[in-house]
């Protein structure tokens, strides 16, 4: 082996630093005896080109083993050997001969070989674009998966499932007006690490989702276009800095919670052969991992060493990498003490709402666990958004014809004050209508039940209850009756969530009709069931020139868009409700009432909205009845001119007016609404 010349080096910054005089290494193990330093010559080396093993006298302080190896730079490939006690009964994995990725490695090379850490350095020409920090009330999120967004032969774009790709669909992005773009786990992981196959066809299934981290602070190599040797950290940059330019935030969906190496027989690449007790929640029999994620660990999120990582992982993906917000997935994790019990005044969730840093961040919660952890409304404090699966699941009941829950809808649309009370505003509240987990809205409307065979767990996995309808036939149909109240049904589903209160977010693909045949837990499927076809585009435009204009109406309507709840009724006498419920006939709603129908006044005051200036007023009409219902504007507010700007059951591109080209309404009130549609009228505020 060659030799180099070392230092001491630093303990401060934890990871591969480059500094003037070469590269600072520094790690994390309590339990350690001794550490090694391995640097590699080429990506695919199996062995070390040079192996220092550090002395606990010069190169640890406290917890930290660092050397610095001077002459190196940026393009080294390096890891670790780590040695122990050897005890799996009191928690210690090490495997001293085993070769570690270090966990604050910035790049990984070779995963399927022999994986190394590459060291990076930052000096990316972001030209000086700058993020576009869009208020959270303005936010349209657009959830999606970066390989499938545009790998399919369809995209038709130069690098498909690639960083690069997605900047080619910066234009469509743009134009639809979605204001965030929601990324699946895109932190370094193993597609190839199951072994099961597709019944059906024999095909090996791959990790396609990503929820099995192997590097929190690595770029997926094989979603970059040109390498694995630090370029996927540039490409990565480009790709932020093209969607910065057009307006467009990124948030990352990050997984926390637990890691690849699974349970006590999985795989060892870093946590486990470092310092297992620190990063791992353990049972009491410590030769085994406590498993509140489903997926065979969970990580000790509150332990100190844990916590940092994490909370260094954020500021460097905001810092270095300009990311604009993180969804955290099972963020419930966080609430759990060393035992897996409920912890509510756990640290971590405050450290990163608090973190100077992370100031503009948005912290996206999904506020459960595989354990029972459910904290939705009441996830950390008011800087936290939660997933709101309550929106989800009474929207869907309500629109497939589930009775008596029209108050259940009137929270859900008004920013679900009752869970959200404590965060004082709508605006926590992050509302869908589908997501990656589960039906695409084409299915949802398509299926009553799941179909996941082709997952190969005797389609025991997904959920069962989906509260969905197929409209009279499983599946596609050509019957042109059903496939129009599914269609129908849709922009239903899309008007309803740009009309709530909160924050919407849209499932990539749903807005032009993607299927993924029934599979409601697609996570294995990395083909064409998965994929973007975007000839669907052509196929299902009218859905798709619905959505886009359904989002430029919320746009324009600065009262769909709120900070805090409706009031109702106020005390000064000057100032009008902000929103009155009613029922068909135009009179005050008496909640009891049996009636389905849910009908507002929504008040476009800019002292109820907080907008710079008055807008319209509206009012809403949802009608989940497959029958026609007569209304009647109520008389206090009869004498405006009310003009009709949407009707989901209008034919295209009729569904949706501007003000000015709105048909008015009879004069004394008096307007039909169409079976399993909604109906927005507007009229200057007064």
């Amino acid at each position: 082996m060659t030799q180099a010349e070392t230092k001491a080096g630093s303990p401060f910054e934890l990871g591969a630093i480059v500094t003037p005089s070469g590269v600072n290494f520094a790690l994390y193990s309590k339990y350690a005896d001794a550490v090694s330093l391995l640097i590699f010559k080429g990506r695919n080396d199996a062995l070390p080109a040079l192996e220092i093993e550090l002395n606990p006298k010069f190169n640890r302080s406290g917890d930290i083993w660092h050397i610095l190896l001077k002459g190196y730079g940026a393009g080294t490939f390096y890891g670790y050997k780590v040695a122990g006690p050897s005890n799996e009964k009191a928690g210690h994995r090490f495997q001293p001969h085993k070769i570690l990725l270090d966990p604050y490695a910035r790049a990984v090379a070779d995963l399927t070989g022999v994986p190394k850490g590459v060291v990076t350095e930052d000096k990316f020409d972001w030209q000086g674009v700058e993020r576009p920090r869009i208020p959270l009330a303005d936010t349209v999120i657009y959830e999606t998966h970066l390989r499938g967004l545009t790998v399919h032969s369809s995209s038709e774009v130069q690098h498909p499932g690639t960083f690069r790709g997605v900047i080619d669909k910066i234009d469509y992005l743009k134009e639809l007006g979605v204001t965030a773009v929601e990324l699946l786990p895109l932190q370094e992981f193993n597609h190839d690490e199951g072994s099961r196959r597709n019944p059906l066809t024999g095909e090996k299934l791959r990790n396609y989702w990503g929820y099995s981290t192997i590097a929190f602070f690595a770029p997926k190599a094989s979603y970059c276009s040109a390498g694995d040797c630090g370029q996927q950290v540039v490409e990565f940059q480009e790709m932020v800095r093209e969607l910065h330019r057009a307006g467009i935030e990124v948030i990352l969906d990050i997984v926390f919670n637990h890691t690849a190496e699974m349970n006590h027989r999985g795989p060892v690449y870093n946590f486990r052969g470092i310092d297992n007790r620190a990063y791992y929640l353990l049972q009491p029999d410590r030769r085994y991992y406590q498993n509140l994620t489903g997926c065979g660990n969970t990580f000790f999120c509150n332990h100190a060493a844990a916590a940092q990582l994490i909370v260094d992982c954020l500021k460097y993906s905001h810092i270095v990498m300009r990311v604009d917000g993180f969804r955290f997935d099972l963020a419930t994790i966080f609430l759990r003490n060393r035992q897996g019990n409920w912890w509510e005044s756990a640290p971590l969730a405050e450290w990163i709402a608090q973190e100077p840093l992370l100031s503009e961040v948005k912290l996206i919660a999904e506020p459960w666990d595989a354990a029972g952890g459910y904290a939705v409304g009441r996830f950390g404090n008011r800087r936290w958004c939660d997933w709101n699966d309550r929106f989800r699941d009474e929207v869907r009941c309500y629109w497939r014809g589930d009775q008596h829950l029209v108050g259940r809808l009137a929270t859900r649309i008004s920013g679900s004050q009752d869970l959200f009370q404590s965060k004082n505003s709508p605006l926590n509240s992050v509302n869908f209508i589908t997501c990656h987990d589960g039906f695409t809205l084409r299915d949802l409307v398509s299926f009553n039940r799941k179909h996941n065979l082709a997952n190969g767990e005797g389609n025991r996995d997904g959920a069962n209850q989906n509260y969905s309808k197929n409209f009279g036939v499983e599946g596609e149909t050509d019957n042109p009756r059903v496939k129009n109240l599914r269609l129908r049904q849709a922009k239903n589903f899309f008007a309803t969530l740009l009309l709530s209160q909160g924050v919407p977010m849209i499932l990539g693909g749903d807005e032009f009709f993607r299927t993924q045949n029934g599979n409601n837990n697609a996570y294995c499927q990395d083909n064409e069931l998965s994929w973007y076809d975007w000839r669907l585009l052509k196929a299902n435009a009218e859905l798709h020139s619905f959505v886009k204009r359904m989002i430029a109406f919320r746009r324009s309507f600065p009262s769909l868009r709120r900070q805090r709840f409706f009031a109702g009724g106020r005390a000064k006498v000057d100032l009008p409700p902000d929103v009155m419920w009613y029922s068909s006939s135009g009179l005050p709603r008496r909640w009891e009432e049996r009636e389905d129908a849910l009908i507002c006044h929504i008040s476009g005051d800019r002292r109820n909205t907080g907008a710079k200036k008055d807008c319209c007023d509206l009012y809403l009409v949802f009608n989940p009845a497959r029958r026609k219902i007569k209304c009647s504007i109520p008389l206090m507010i009869r004498n405006r001119i009310w003009r009709l700007v949407l009707d989901t059951s209008a034919e295209s591109p009729n569904e949706i007016s501007h003000y000015n080209s709105g048909i008015p309404i009879a004069a004394n009130g008096k307007f039909q609404v169409s079976p399993l549609s909604i109906t927005a009228l507007a009229a200057q505020s007064r």
